[in-house]
């Protein structure tokens, strides 16, 4: 399996809403980070699809490496 693009090494500092359906950039190509914007089309890569919970600010991985996609887990700070 390929590996994903390192789109920044830091989260992405998001407010999602309530009962909104969102699709995190898996593959690090996309031109509307954190989110997808199809640039996946021809490799490996899927969106990873959420549903907010609550309205609230959340922190999506930037570094594509999370082992909780699509939230960041800390795993930016161990890449070189």
């Amino acid at each position: 399996m390929s590996q994903p693009k390192v789109a920044q090494k830091a989260p992405y500092a998001v407010e999602v809403e309530e009962g909104k359906t969102y699709y995190w950039c898996a593959c690090g190509q996309s031109s509307n980070q954190p989110f997808c914007s199809g640039a996946h089309r021809g490799t490996e890569f899927r969106p990873v699809a959420f549903t907010a919970e609550e309205t609230k600010q959340v922190y999506l991985c930037g570094c594509k490496q999370t082992k909780n996609q699509p939230f960041c887990d800390g795993t930016h700070k161990k890449i070189e």
